[in-house]
């Protein structure tokens, strides 16, 4: 009985110790990049929920590639936008998009490198075909 328990032990911590060693923690670029999609996913549900509002209809587009220097100007026009603070869901956006902007000027200010500075291409973004499932 005491050798099996002393086996399954070893075999726990070895199981755990794989799994610490695949896991990287996040870095500035990565969090920004999943911050980004995950509002860009928000604001694309946004716009396809059952929220009846006009002013969700008005908001800017908000399609976000970080490797763009005109995403700043971007999130600060979205969050500066003054309609739809009585709708919960253009709030929590909002937010959403206030933060990736303070982390990409003041956290990660030295670890970004923006490839292009073109605003018309997160005006109309060339999407990605979508992947047959």
């Amino acid at each position: 009985k005491f050798p099996t328990m002393k086996m399954l032990l070893s075999l726990i911590a070895l199981l755990s110790a794989a799994l610490l060693a695949n896991a990287a923690p996040p870095t500035c670029y990565s969090r920004v990049l999943s911050l980004s999609k995950e509002i860009t996913e928000s604001f694309k549900e946004l716009q396809t929920s059952k929220v009846v509002d006009s002013c969700v209809e008005t908001l800017p587009r908000l399609y976000l590639d970080i490797h763009n220097y005109c995403v700043l100007a971007k999130l600060r026009d979205f969050v500066a936008y003054p309609r739809c603070e009585r709708v919960l869901e253009v709030s929590e956006l909002k937010e959403k998009a206030r933060s990736l902007y303070t982390i990409m000027i003041s956290y990660c200010r030295r670890d970004l490198v923006f490839l292009t500075d073109d605003c018309s291409a997160l005006e109309n973004p060339i999407l990605p075909p979508i992947e047959p499932s």
